[in-house]
């Protein structure tokens, strides 16, 4: 029988091979950059109006509907194509594109969606390629944008781990198995983010990151836009949970870290409960420790819901243990529904939590820590209403109007910029 050492000499063995294969593929797509740099383009027609491809993945419809209506119901904004493998919900200005069943059957789901937006880009020459997520999105786009003349978009909503180490803390399954962080392979894709005409952040850490790196390309704060007819306070809504995380129920939301924290804080709290919006790989062994725990009757797990206002409003205080995060777009909801949060001190935050004024960020990321907030905060409803009413304060920016005329201005830049 192989032993452990053996295997793993082995899984090292073949994630060595594996990096200089990854590096020998960007090596590539460098190459193929500086080539179609040179190549001369055909001139768009002149107009004051763009049409716009965009491909990504995503988990939600609640997701892909805060990012994708903004920027389609921008005045300039003829029309946006969204190429995708899940089924795009309906929205104002927004068509689907999915790639014919034989070319998934052929290349899988990712392979056979960006190969598709790759013919659409070629056949229809839209005016705005955008891509969720630098891996692999952003580098198609980089690259046919270049081949075509038209403007690339970069939309990174993981902050600096998309490209840090060479994306090793990703969840991209290419680049996550590198094995160890691979600075060539991170300056690559850092070349390939320097080659974009535009990076949006979520906030502010990943556009320090990327200055810090040397890429000098232009950089626009703009989160998701929000319905704040949808996300506002509802007091006749009776409140049933203490505590309500939402998000994917992956190893990076460290929601164990959470199930922690509320055994600690019912010592204190017995009757202190949550509620977990969202699936996710790890969500039968979330529940599996909470039974461990013996906190399963207080905390429901829920599933995806389309209707996360409704479970918002459901619920006093808004809660992250993660260990990284962008900025998250369910605390911005949350706090528009005017719950306070309680989060890590991780990314990009505290661009939006302000300590003891509409929530608490936590440094030392430890049940224990957590606890102690849970604590505090939920001994005193005085203190409790107050940060309620300071979180529905600080999110004015983030209504679905403010982020249109966000887009709309970032448009008008592009069709100034040349003849589009």
């Amino acid at each position: 029988m192989m032993t452990k050492s053996v295997r793993n000499k082995d899984v090292t063995i073949v994630q060595h091979a594996y990096r200089w294969v990854l590096r020998g593929v960007l090596i590539c797509y460098r190459f193929f950059m500086l080539l179609v740099k040179i190549i001369p383009k055909r001139k768009h027609k002149e107009n004051s109006q763009i049409n716009i491809l965009v491909t990504g993945t995503f988990y939600s419809d609640h997701w892909l509907i805060t990012h994708l209506r903004p920027m389609a119901n921008a005045k300039n904004c003829q029309k946006l194509t969204m190429v995708a493998t899940s089924t795009v919900p309906a929205m104002n200005k927004v068509s689907a594109a999915y790639a014919p069943r034989w070319l998934q059957q052929a290349t899988g789901k990712v392979g056979s969606r960006l190969l598709y937006f790759c013919w659409l880009a070629i056949k229809e020459r839209p005016d705005v390629l955008v891509g969720f997520h630098l891996l692999l999105n952003g580098l198609f786009v980089a690259l046919l944008a270049k081949l075509m003349g038209a403007k690339s978009v970069y939309i990174c909503g993981g902050g600096p781990r998309e490209v840090a180490g060479g994306g090793i803390a990703t969840e991209n399954r290419i680049f996550s198995r590198i094995g160890q962080a691979d600075y060539f392979i991170e300056a690559q894709l850092l070349k390939a983010v320097n080659e974009m005409d535009l990076v949006v952040s979520m906030g502010t850490s990943a556009i320090k990151y990327f200055k810090n790196k040397s890429v000098n390309t232009e950089f626009e704060i703009v989160p998701g836009g929000f319905d704040d007819e949808v996300f506002t306070p509802n007091v006749e809504r009776k409140k049933e949970y203490d505590l309500i995380l939402i998000g994917r129920l992956s190893e990076v939301k460290r929601v164990d870290r959470l199930l922690h924290a509320i055994k600690l804080a019912k010592e204190k709290l017995p009757k202190l409960n949550a509620v977990i919006v969202g699936d996710g790989p790890d969500k039968k062994d979330l529940e599996e420790l909470a039974m461990q725990l013996g906190i399963a009757d207080d905390i429901d797990f829920v599933g995806l819901q389309n209707n996360v206002h409704v479970w918002l409003q459901k619920s006093r205080c808004f809660v992250l243990t993660s260990d990284s995060e962008g900025l998250s777009q369910a605390l911005i909801q949350a706090m528009m529904t005017g719950l306070p949060a309680i989060t890590s001190d991780v990314g990009d935050l505290s661009d939006l939590i302000k300590k003891g004024y509409n929530g608490y960020l936590v440094s030392e990321l430890n049940p224990e820590k957590f606890s102690t907030i849970f604590i505090q905060l939920f001994k005193d409803m005085s203190l409790l209403e107050e940060l309620s009413n300071n979180a529905l304060n600080s999110t004015k920016p983030f209504s679905i109007i403010q982020v249109q005329g966000h887009w709309q201005s970032i448009f008008d830049k592009f069709l100034n910029s040349r003849v589009i």
